[in-house]
Formats: C-alpha cells, structure tokens, sequence
C-alpha cells in the first residue's frame, strides 16, 4: 500500500476486536481448507469404489463368493458395506423362514439402516463448511463496522479530521471484510461440489439397494417354490 502502510501493518495496529475477528476467520479459512482436502479425498475415493465395485457385482460372479471377499477387508464402506449387510441379514433370514415377504423385508431394513449410516459418513464435515460459508462474510462486516466506528469516535476527539487520520483506521476495518469472504468463498464453493457428489453417491447406492433387492427377492421366490 501507498503512504508507508501495508496490510500486515495495519493488521498489528488495528484494534483487538478487530484483531479477534481476523484471527477467528483465518482459524475458520485453516480449518475449512483442511475438511475440504479431506473430504475430496474421501468422496473422490468412494466413487472410484463403487464404480470398481458395481463392475465386480455385475460381472456374473457367485454373490457367496464376493461376501467373503468383501467380509474378509479390515474396513468395509460405501456400496460394500450395503451389500454386505443386506446379504448377511438375507442369509439369516433365509435360513429361518421360507417366505419370501419376510426375509425381503428384513433384508431391505438392513440395507436402508446401511444406507443411512453410509450418507452420513459421506456428509461428514459438509455442516461445517456451510457454517463458514454463511458467516464468514458476517463475521467480517462485523469487524468492519466496529473498526469503522472506532475511527469515526476517534475523529470527534479532534478539531480538524483529514482523510490521513480516517484512512488507517477504515484500511484495517476492510481487511477484515476481505479475510471474510477469503474464509467463505471457498466454503461455499467446496460445500455445493460435495453436496453434488454425495447426492450422486447415495443415488447410486439406493439404485444398487433396489438392484440387489430384486436379485434376492428372485432367489427367495426360486427357493420357495421349490421347496
């Protein structure tokens, strides 16, 4: 900046309100871009699972088969951890009734429980980013407005007020506005590409919850018929 100040200057000499709200939203901006790291990673991953996934599932393999591949992983999730719960749930159910209604519908529970708990894995820490996004700029105008008014008092204890007085004062109120939306835009740019990418996620799962359901339900009728 021209006159001999720069933005680090103002920023150690503005007031301490201001000085908490540049430290909370820079905090917020460190904390926000760390949960977007991550979560790209994480939902990046479980879509290249599911497609892998899908691709094994309908490629005519033994579904007994693929359950011991899949209960043999230390970690299981996404489109694996609904297939195995809902053949594990079909393979008890199957054993003590013969009635095809019953065991599909204790098997379609297991897999709604499952998919419940696989969409709220894959949101986790998307109400955090939309906090940030929503308040940041808020939070700024907040430092602003009180920066401002420090400047203003500050004029009325003088006789003659000139803009070299007024100016460092309103600077570093602004800077605050601008740490502001720095914090929040990312936010909020992050948080609608993941709300997009899980909304294609749990679609994708509650498709294969359907598919699979009619694969069992096939087999439950098979088996009951022939019996």
């Amino acid at each position: 900046m021209t006159g001999g100040l720069s933005v680090l200057d103002l920023i150690l000499h503005a007031s301490v309100v201001v000085q908490l709200v540049m430290l909370m939203l820079l905090s917020m901006s460190v904390m926000s871009w760390a949960m977007i790291i991550q979560r790209n990673k994480a939902l990046g991953a479980a879509v290249e699972e599911t497609k892998q996934f899908e691709d094994k599932f309908w490629s005519g393999i033994d579904l007994s088969k693929l359950y011991n591949e899949v209960s043999a992983k230390v970690t299981v999730t996404g489109v694996e951890a609904l297939f195995k719960a809902g053949f594990k749930e079909f393979a008890r159910l199957h054993k003590t009734s013969r009635q095809a209604g019953a065991v599909m519908e204790g098997t379609q529970r297991a897999m709604r429980v499952g998919l419940s708990r696989e969409v709220e894995r894959l949101e986790t820490h998307l109400p955090f980013l939309a906090t940030v996004g929503s308040i940041s700029p808020y939070i700024g105008l907040f430092g602003t407005v009180w920066g401002i008014m420090n400047s203003f008092i500050a004029l009325g204890a003088v006789q003659q007020a000139t803009l070299a007085m007024v100016a460092p004062g309103i600077a570093e109120a602004l800077i605050a506005t601008a740490i502001g939306l720095f914090a929040a835009i990312p936010a909020v740019i992050a948080y609608n590409k993941f709300s997009h990418k899980v909304e294609m996620l749990e679609s994708a799962y509650a498709n294969f919850v359907e598919e699979f359901a009619n694969i069992l339900h096939r087999q439950a009728m098979a088996s009951g018929e022939n019996n």
